[in-house]
């Protein structure tokens, strides 16, 4: 994920601001409601990865196998490769058929939607594609609208009319982008409708952008987009610290965790993650099983599919 991203980040401040007043409204709200025990997802944004043949996937393992051997892993996927190009329905049944039913699936709404017609008269499109997502049946996570970086407050109607007419039963994530969206009183009510509505505010973690860190939870959930630097040492202690901080959610009543890792290129992506599983399960009982990668294999290459 090239968004936020800088040639130099030696003097970044990388820590985690404040939660949002909201965070702690939603929390105790989701406490007082004694909802369901934790669930904790981590993973990364695609599987098709030649370059982790030998670290995720064993020698010789086809393209047509990754997916399966993916979901042996890790427990989930920020499915990046929809926005580029919804599947056809067998194609996602498929993919649903390979994993166990506690994988999830966290697809990216399609770009048609959120670029190209941004969100004006995407009626059409966005049944479509819930139409599509219900092929996931079971393995279906929130899905994340992406919204681009010119799609500012001053459009907050047409997205309060957008999201309005989504069924209430498609779990959504909304990644904001614009700088606008941060850290003036005027845009609250936007938050508030997420809240209203039920759907979540991804937070995104990326080194050039500081202000899209909002740390403010509208729902019960943490969509978190984590963007690191090829296992700088700040990789790992920026974990640590979300590790810390989602400890924190958990104990107020944070029910799910969604904590997706992008990497340039894609390839460390695997021992991030395991990092982030073995840490998030010291810290708060995520109950993950670390990936087991194989280190005395070199990676095939440095290529990516999606």
């Amino acid at each position: 994920m090239e968004f936020g991203r800088i040639p130099h980040i030696e003097k970044i401040d990388f820590s985690l601001p404040v939660d949002a007043v909201m965070t702690e409204q939603v929390l105790g709200q989701a406490v007082r409601d004694n909802l369901a025990p934790l669930r904790c997802y981590v993973g990364g944004t695609g599987w098709g990865q030649p370059n982790w043949i030998g670290k995720v996937y064993s020698r010789g393992t086809k393209p047509k196998d990754f997916l399966l051997q993916y979901a042996r892993q890790f427990n989930s996927i920020e499915l990046n490769a929809l926005w580029y190009n919804l599947q056809p329905k067998p194609v996602i049944e498929k993919w649903a058929s390979l994993v166990e039913p506690s994988f999830r699936f966290c697809p990216k709404v399609s770009n048609t939607i959120s670029h190209e017609l941004q969100l004006v008269n995407a009626g059409p499109d966005t049944r479509l594609f819930i139409d599509h997502m219900q092929c996931f049946g079971r393995t279906l996570g929130p899905s994340f609208l992406q919204l681009a970086e010119s799609f500012g407050p001053t459009r907050a109607a047409i997205l309060e009319d957008y999201l309005r007419q989504l069924p209430r039963s498609f779990r959504l994530a909304v990644e904001l982008r614009h700088e606008g969206w941060f850290g003036t009183a005027a845009v609250r009510a936007t938050w508030e409708l997420f809240r209203e509505l039920g759907i979540g505010a991804v937070i995104t973690d990326t080194p050039g952008r500081r202000d899209v860190l909002h740390m403010r939870l509208t729902t019960p959930f943490a969509f978190i987009r984590f963007v690191a630097n090829q296992q700088h040492p700040t990789d790992f202690q920026r974990i640590d610290e979300w590790a810390d901080r989602l400890s924190a959610w958990v104990e107020k009543g944070l029910r799910e965790i969604y904590f997706f890792v992008h990497d340039h290129e894609e390839l460390y992506v695997p021992e991030l993650c395991r990092y982030a599983v073995e840490r998030f399960n010291e810290k708060f009982g995520a109950g993950l099983e670390p990936p087991k990668l194989f280190s005395n294999e070199p990676p095939a290459g440095n290529l990516t599919l999606f």
